[in-house]
């Protein structure tokens, strides 16, 4: 099934209670996406076909885990 809703789906929204920064969010998209283009991806049933779209689908699924080191500031 094709997402036919552009980059509606999913809702960035939604997105953003899963990560709680639009800079977290892109940058772990990015790497996932990249990720996915090399060895796939691990949701059986996605909507969307770019890599991008899916990688948004799998952080809003929660099937991607990242820890970020937060670094004091002076």
């Amino acid at each position: 099934m094709a997402n036919k809703e552009g980059m509606r789906y999913p809702s960035i929204d939604d997105l953003l209670d899963v990560v709680n920064s639009k800079y977290k969010l892109a940058y772990i998209a990015a790497k996932r996406a990249k990720s996915i283009q090399k060895d796939g991806t691990s949701l059986e049933d996605h909507h969307c076909v770019k890599p991008v779209g899916v990688a948004l689908e799998e952080i809003l699924a929660d099937k991607i885990q990242v820890i970020f080191d937060e670094k004091e500031e002076i």
